[in-house]
């Protein structure tokens, strides 16, 4: 009784029917509101929720894990737009986020640099909305010329540029960030530095190539990657590796400039590539303690390292004189020799060691000799999530009986069968028919492209699915490189890839790749789509990472089913692309299987400038 008035039942229902209303437009506002909201709020639709899922975007697997036999790309609807994600995401890596970290409240090791590996997002916490470039963004400068310089408005950081200012890594010149090829521990330029490496090992002419016998190269802690940049000139290709520290951007700068670099660190998992893959492996200044854990991260360096192959460590351990350092370098001599390495030269402030060429040193060890070798059980090429061992890995009875890795020096290496060929059960003639293949293939991409490229347009470019990397052998003549990516749980065929004197790693693409966002300019997908279809992976969750890997004007080529070609038609308005040239099989006499060509671009954004680079 409220002022003398009973309230009846008729007034009780009307009270739960508006608490009811309500409580339902509260949840549905959490539930879908976000998929309303603009640029600038705080909750931009979460990648992979229940929603998109109900349309047939997210997982194809049902609630009790079971996989539908209807295919998801069958039933997609025309999606007319994706919200955009605040500003504040402009430089968000999915499974490299610290943010999702601390909200996860993630139990890490920080002494062994978990922090600092890959941590997915569980499905209701990704994001499903396009990562916005800075303001000012422009297309980047193109390539030989950013290797120098880049635009500040596309990376607008500049603490590098104070922090390293002694040390000639990059300096603030405006609008633009200008590269002087300096680092910790070349502050005179990478150029010299490399020369001087050449010389210590006496290659011809001071030529780190050495003739085309070195030619890939593993960077670790590579700053903005001035050292792999440099190695381009002299037909060597680096993997340039850095993790998102302190120095967070600098990975994202090597990228700008142009130079193969990945987000990653020496923490507890192997590194993503296989074994016997590098003919140098580089250390300068890159803060790592060698010793720790009974050599395990020294153990990895082994594991990636051809027989034969060199690690050049420029370090105060290799020349210092005080109490400290001097007790590391024995310590590591020591370490170094039980691991059967050798100094193969030492001068000023640089000491390189070269592993063996055969099993011989393993098998004359002293019995308990720490390191331990592997187990015969162990796949030194299985890497994906797999936890370092501490343990040398022994090399194959192909390998110890030529004493040596068995590749052809560069260029011929590109298209002479490797012998881990063999591995696979595959022949020479199945791998001269694969490069011609491709070669044709890519040959009819670039037709498709030419009305809308110029020869310095495309400089990075990643093959989603590379299999032997015939797809950038193809493009060997163009000024680009390959970041060529093999599926983790398919056929193990990246060692083939390396034995090339190409550069890739491995990846499951129902996850976000290890890179910051715009940073390539073309992305090959073969099959891709069809492929997480059979996982049961959302392909809207694929397009959406692909959009924020592609760089604003960059390029998406599709080979696949028809069925995926007309799927993924219906995100071009969503996502901001555009359609640029398509070939289905019936028109395409020269096509050797069933399979649709689809070449899209993505659009400018309105925060960014199209004009073209200087």
């Amino acid at each position: 009784m409220r002022g003398g008035r009973i309230e009846g039942p008729q007034s009780k229902r009307g009270v739960t029917l508006l608490c009811a209303m309500i409580a339902c437009l509260v949840f549905l506002f959490m539930y879908f509101g976000s998929f309303f909201g603009t640029k600038g709020h705080s909750g931009a639709l979460e990648y992979g929720t229940k929603f998109s899922r109900s349309l047939g975007w997210g997982s194809d697997n049902d609630g009790d894990g079971t996989k539908s036999d209807e295919s998801i790309f069958d039933n997609a609807v025309r999606v007319k737009s994706f919200p955009v994600c605040d500003d504040k995401h402009s430089e968000l890596i999915p499974c490299l986020d610290r943010n999702l970290i601390y909200q996860m409240r993630l139990k890490l090791d920080l002494n062994l640099m978990e922090h600092y590996e890959r941590h997915c997002p569980p499905a209701e916490r990704r994001y499903n909305c396009l990562i916005p470039p800075p303001k000012g963004y422009k297309v980047p400068i193109k390539w030989p010329k950013s290797r120098d310089e880049v635009w500040k408005a596309n990376i607008p950081h500049t603490h590098l540029a104070h922090e390293k200012s002694d040390q000639n890594w990059m300096v603030d010149a405006g609008e633009k960030i200008v590269f002087p090829g300096g680092g910790t521990h070349f502050h005179y330029g990478a150029d010299k530095y490399i020369a001087s490496i050449a010389n210590m090992l006496n290659f011809t002419n001071n030529n780190i190539h050495n003739e085309g016998r070195l030619r890939t190269v593993f960077d670790v802690g590579c700053g903005v990657a001035s050292f792999g940049g440099y190695l381009l000139s002299s037909n060597v290709i680096a993997m340039s590796l850095a993790p998102n520290d302190v120095h967070q951007n600098q990975i994202q700068f090597a990228l700008e400039r142009g130079i193969p670099a990945y987000l990653g660190v020496l923490g507890t998992k192997r590194l993503p590539y296989p074994s016997r893959s590098f003919e140098l492996a580089h250390c300068s200044r890159c803060r790592i303690d060698w010793l720790q854990r009974d050599g395990l991260l020294l153990l990895e360096l082994d594991r990636l390292l051809r027989p034969g192959g060199y690690f050049a460590y420029s370090s105060p351990e290799a020349y210092a004189q005080d109490e400290e350092d001097l007790r590391i370098w024995k310590e590591m001599s020591a370490l170094v020799e039980r691991m059967c390495w050798r100094i193969a030269a030492k001068k000023n402030q640089t000491v390189i060691w070269v592993k063996p060429l055969n099993n011989d040193c393993y098998m004359n060890r002293d019995p308990g000799t720490k390191p331990v070798m592997c187990s015969s059980s162990d796949d030194p090429d299985t890497v994906w999530g797999v936890s370092m061992e501490p343990c040398i890995t022994p090399y194959s009875e192909q390998m110890h009986k030529d004493g040596g890795s068995g590749l052809a020096p560069w260029p011929a290496r590109l298209i002479t069968p490797p012998p881990r060929l063999s591995d696979f059960g595959i022949t020479a003639e199945m791998f001269e028919k694969d490069t011609e293949v491709w070669q044709q293939r890519v040959d009819g991409y670039w037709s498709m492209l030419s009305p809308k490229i110029k020869p310095d347009t495309i400089r990075n470019v990643m093959d989603m699915k590379a299999h032997l990397g015939s797809f950038a052998a193809a493009l060997k003549d163009k000024p680009v490189w390959v970041m060529n990516v093999v599926p983790h749980d398919g056929l193990n065929t990246l060692k083939v890839i390396y034995d090339r004197g190409l550069i890739g790693t491995t990846h499951d693409w129902c996850e976000a790749f290890s890179t910051y966002p715009r940073t390539y300019d073309l992305l090959h997908a073969w099959s891709v789509f069809s492929d997480i279809e059979k996982k049961g992976c959302s392909a809207e969750d694929l397009l959406i990472e692909i959009d924020r890997v592609l760089r604003p004007t960059g390029f998406l080529i599709i080979r696949d089913k028809p069925v995926v070609v007309d799927f993924v038609k219906k995100y071009l308005t969503a996502l901001k692309w555009e359609s640029i040239a398509a070939l289905d099989p019936e028109s395409n006499s020269e096509s050797d299987d069933n399979d649709s060509v689809f070449v899209v671009r993505k659009k400018m954004s309105p925060h960014g400038n199209l004009k073209d680079s200087a």
